[in-house]
């Protein structure tokens, strides 16, 4: 044991020590700057920016600086298809050669959206909701009724649609508003010796409504009825009634002749 540690304090055994500390730092430097250069640590190359260019010229960019290209699309209300709305990595960041670019692009088509229910509903109100479901008013027009910049209809493509109709997103509507003339007055048509039905399109058609209908003897086919009197009736001194006025009619078995 005394030789042992006689051998402890010779200079062989310090050198021996010495030696073998000095080479576990060699390696490990050697293996901290090796795995450096191999991982190219610190090095990259800026990602260019590509949103707002179209798909062809941003992946001709992208191919010359040795970037891989990932596609997926989006459909973005007035947006050119084609252009390039998101990136990832962003623009500016430092990546590796050969790292994949996720791009969104505006695709051609745009999905159907369902027609939100806004009759009734105040011109502003209808604005902002129809905005929140991708769609927008078109021309707007109004007719007689008491309700002042109310939506009465929903007009697209020419032709009236209900709410829950899909039509595609970025639409126009066309909406159909009241003028607020409740209490103005129309002229009253006169009914008599006309079919029902063709009375009741009379009516609608001047801004009144049909009211109570009483029938008036035996009555077998209710369709086909000829009206008899109406209450308010045309007369020289009484032409007019206020807009949604409830015209009143008698009617009785059979078509006019």
């Amino acid at each position: 044991m005394s030789k042992f540690g006689s051998y402890l304090k010779t200079k062989s055994f310090r050198n021996t020590i010495l030696l073998a500390i000095g080479s576990v730092i060699v390696m490990a430097l050697v293996a901290f700057y090796s795995l450096g250069w191999y991982t190219r640590h610190g090095e990259g190359v800026p990602v260019p920016k590509l949103t707002g260019l179209p798909i062809d010229k941003a992946q001709e960019v992208l191919r010359q600086q040795g970037f891989g290209i990932s596609i997926d699309s989006v459909y973005v209300l007035d947006q050119i298809a084609g252009t390039v709305v998101e990136q990832d990595p962003d623009a500016g960041t430092s990546v590796k050669e050969n790292r994949i670019i996720y791009l969104k692009i505006v695709k051609n088509q745009a999905p159907p959206v369902a027609l939100p229910n806004i009759i009734d509903v105040p011109l502003i109100s209808a604005e902002a909701t129809l905005s929140n479901y991708g769609l927008k008013i078109g021309d707007t027009t109004h007719r007689p009724d008491i309700a002042r910049d109310h939506v009465l209809e929903i007009r697209y493509a020419g032709q009236a649609i209900q709410p829950g109709t899909k039509i595609p997103k970025g639409s126009k509507v066309d909406l159909v508003l009241g003028d607020g003339a409740g209490a103005s007055e129309v002229e009253i048509p006169d009914l008599m010796n006309q079919d029902l039905d063709a009375a009741r399109f009379a009516l609608k058609g001047s801004g009144l409504s049909l009211g109570a209908i009483t029938y008036q003897g035996a009555i077998t086919d209710s369709t086909a009825l000829t009206v008899v009197s109406q209450m308010p009736m045309r007369t020289d001194s009484v032409t007019k009634a206020p807009i949604g006025t409830k015209v009143n009619v008698t009617v009785i078995q059979g078509k006019k002749q």
